[in-house]
Parts: C-alpha cells; sequence; structure tokens
C-alpha cells in the first residue's frame, strides 16, 4: 500500500517549471526521462487506445526543434511576425534538458474529446514524475503547437493532434508555491 501522505504530497507539489529557471546545459540522463514516459504510457484510455505519441528532443535535436519551430512560425507568421517571437522560439528549447512533443493519434472508435483527456492524463503522470524526480518540467501550448503544418514534422497525421510540448531540465529556480481556492466552493454533495 501506498504512503498516501506522500502522495497527496507529491500532487500537492506540482509545479510549472519553465526553461529559464533551469540549470543550462545540464541533461537529464535518457534512462530517466525514460522512466517518465513509461510513467506517463500508464494513463488511462477509453477502450485502451492509448492515443499519445512523444517525440524526444535532446542534445542536437534541441537546436532541430528550435530551427523547424522558429522557421515554420517565420514563414506562416505574415504580417503578425515579431522578431523578438521569433528569437524566443529559437532561443528557448536549448535552455531545456529534453524537450517532448505531445502528440494525440486519434482513433475513430471514442470520441475526440476522450483522446485528449487521455493525453491529459498522461501529461499528468509526467507532471507528477518530473517531481518525484526532482526535475522541473512545464507543459507549454506555444510555438507552432495549432500550426496544421507541424503535425508531420512530429509523426501525425491530419486527423491527429499535436498538443503542444513537455520542457523538461533540472531546477535552478524553484517556482513559487502554489494555492488553490477551497475545493468545497467546487463541489455539490447530493445524499439523498
Amino acid at each position: 500500500m501506498l504512503d498516501t501522505a506522500q502522495v497527496n504530497l507529491l500532487i500537492r507539489s506540482r509545479r510549472s517549471v519553465f526553461a529559464d529557471q533551469y540549470v543550462a546545459g545540464k541533461k537529464i540522463p535518457d534512462e530517466i526521462v525514460q522512466q517518465l514516459l513509461e510513467n506517463a504510457n500508464w494513463a488511462p484510455s477509453h477502450k485502451l487506445t492509448q492515443p499519445w505519441r512523444f517525440t524526444i528532443f535532446t542534445g542536437n535535436g534541441l537546436q532541430t526543434f528550435a530551427r523547424f519551430q522558429s522557421d515554420l512560425y517565420r514563414k506562416n507568421a505574415g504580417e503578425k511576425f515579431k522578431q523578438d517571437k521569433y528569437e524566443k522560439l529559437l532561443k528557448t528549447p536549448l535552455l531545456c534538458s529534453h524537450i517532448i512533443s505531445l502528440g494525440m493519434k486519434r482513433n475513430p472508435v471514442v470520441p475526440e474529446v476522450e483522446e485528449i483527456a487521455a493525453v491529459a492524463c498522461a501529461v499528468q503522470n509526467l507532471y507528477l514524475s518530473t517531481v518525484a524526480y526532482g526535475l522541473g518540467g512545464y507543459w507549454t501550448t506555444g510555438g507552432v503547437t495549432y500550426d496544421s503544418e507541424a503535425k508531420t514534422f512530429f509523426g501525425l497525421q491530419d486527423n491527429d493532434k499535436l498538443m503542444g510540448f513537455f520542457y523538461l531540465g533540472y531546477v535552478q529556480i524553484p517556482s513559487v508555491q502554489s494555492s488553490r481556492t477551497p475545493v468545497n466552493e467546487k463541489i455539490t454533495w447530493i445524499r439523498e
């Protein structure tokens, strides 16, 4: 049996830790990232569709990711192009140890919303695992997430969804303590 106090602490310790908070240049061993993804793989999914798909960028792959997303942004931004955004897309990935693309492989046997929820559960497993391993991470839907041209780069088809990216690194600057409004403001009990 698990120690419920430890589980409660793990869940309440989950934080988004951003790339500029990471120890620059310090790499997480690939074996640990593999374990994080193994934990993500145990998320629930209706009819066991297991729709999550991950592409992992590390080492020189971070530069490949950065160039891809910044070039695609420049190509498609048109008059909305902003030089500072372009430079951020080019530089931020290089602050990370690993970046994991979060894909949803569509299975028409279940409603799409259930597949989206399953991937979100896998990401929550990633988040909780990063806390357990003393790492920092965050789920971003920025960059090229909503650009339909990006899908094929991450091995996705037209019916699939790119749901963002999970950035990973060792924590140099911890995130501040989070808070929540009381749960009793969000629940209703019906006893009869």
